[in-house]
């Protein structure tokens, strides 16, 4: 069984100091399973915003809302934005006689109601697919082919997650979408997406992409905004110093889940992956987001100057500087960017992930770290037991998510 626990108490502790939690996250990640463990463990009251019969009975949502008690689910508020505005006086009643739990496919930058009309009322709890550290360093290869989303990554066989994959991204484009609000057209969309994917790892260049899809910059940033707001692509920032060095000021770009990835550049077997260009970004990427599901994405940033030098991951935390380096090779060595950084960042330590087993120094403040081991930098870096690894037979699997 795939244990979510730290999602799950991510979750509680949401709902205990907040009147209104907001569960965050891409469309088949887990949001609606790991609610409804909590519903029947704890009872509750559900409202699917994609049934007719559900939307029918809150035509009048202050009336039936305000009589509920314990927990109260609104699972894709995305459909009805309006209802935001009807939680605000719900959640300010003294008694808190209920406790509100939206579920939505898109985040606060897209459904404005949430950041607008909630503020100081939400506590915001980000659900991705599976990480490293819910299903074991047993399965790595498979998670790392084909990403974290639960039917995927749960799949019979890469051939069936595959096809799995490339329903979700065609449902994903010409229904997900639109039912935000989103208007361009699917396949403009997919060809963009794909533009992303070859540019994952790569620092963002609106105008190189702009050209490619014959539009402007303003509409290539625009259409990154959709694919982030959604959670399938990611920004990462870079960090500037006071060096007096050119550094790089553009974010990086990814996409968020490596099994979409790889199904948007053709990569349906482990053997394509392996022979394919992008192998050493695939992995770039795929590292990133077992890093960010351990430590989070707050101050977290790449660094690079002009001159060559550069850092994949810079995190602050307890106001020291750590680094991150991400190698596909399973035996790698200290590298002149490393010593870079480590001097002109003054990293208290950094760490070189790479898809062997063998952990060992390069350095006096740098060490090569399997991604099987990951649980050393939760604590390295005090992050308690949260994000570190759980146990897990290989073998078959039940969705406990």
């Amino acid at each position: 069984m795939i244990d979510r626990r730290e999602a799950m108490t991510a979750l509680e502790t949401a709902l205990e100091e907040n009147p209104v939690a907001a569960l965050l996250g891409p469309r088949q990640c887990g949001k609606t399973t790991l609610t409804r463990m909590l519903v029947d463990r704890d009872g509750g009251h559900w409202f699917d915003l994609e049934s007719a019969e559900d939307r029918a009975a809150l035509a009048q949502p202050e009336l039936v809302l305000k009589k509920l008690r314990g927990l109260v689910v609104l699972d894709e508020i995305q459909r009805q934005p309006e209802l935001f505005a009807v939680l605000r006086p719900l959640a300010d009643r003294p008694d808190r006689p209920a406790r509100f739990l939206i579920l939505g496919s898109a985040s606060p930058d897209i459904v404005k109601g949430v950041s607008e009309s909630l503020a100081g009322r939400v506590g915001f709890v980000d659900l991705n697919g599976f990480h490293a550290g819910e299903i074991g360093g047993a399965d790595l290869d498979a998670l790392w082919l084909r990403g974290g989303f639960p039917r995927s990554f749960l799949s019979s066989s890469d051939a069936a997650s595959w096809r799995w994959r490339a329903g979700f991204i065609r449902t994903f484009l010409e229904r997900d979408l639109p039912q935000l609000g989103i208007r361009t057209p699917s396949e403009t969309l997919r060809r963009f997406w794909t533009m992303v994917g070859h540019f994952h790892g790569q620092v963002w260049n609106a105008a190189e992409l702009a050209r490619a899809l014959g539009a402007s910059e303003g509409t290539a940033r625009n259409y990154l905004d959709i694919l982030c707001g959604t959670y399938v692509a990611r920004r990462l920032l870079p960090w500037h110093t006071n060096l007096g060095k050119r550094e790089l000021k553009a974010p990086k770009v990814y996409v968020r889940d490596s099994g979409l990835l790889h199904s948007l550049l053709g990569m349906k077997t482990r053997s394509d992956l392996l022979s394919h260009p992008k192998l050493g970004a695939s992995w770039e990427g795929f590292a990133l987001e077992q890093v960010l599901a351990l430590c989070g994405s707050e101050d977290t940033y790449f660094w690079a100057t002009h001159a060559g030098a550069e850092l994949d991951l810079l995190l602050f935390r307890g106001g020291k500087a750590y680094g991150i380096e991400f190698k596909v090779n399973d035996g790698p060595k200290m590298t002149k960017s490393l010593h870079a950084a480590l001097e002109d960042l003054n990293l208290e330590r950094a760490w070189i992930l790479h898809p062997g087993t063998k952990r060992y120094p390069v350095h006096e403040k740098v060490e090569a770290l399997p991604l099987g081991e990951l649980s050393v930098l939760s604590e390295v870096l005090d992050l308690g037991t949260g994000g570190g690894q759980s146990s897990h037979q290989s073998g078959s699997h039940t969705l406990m998510a």
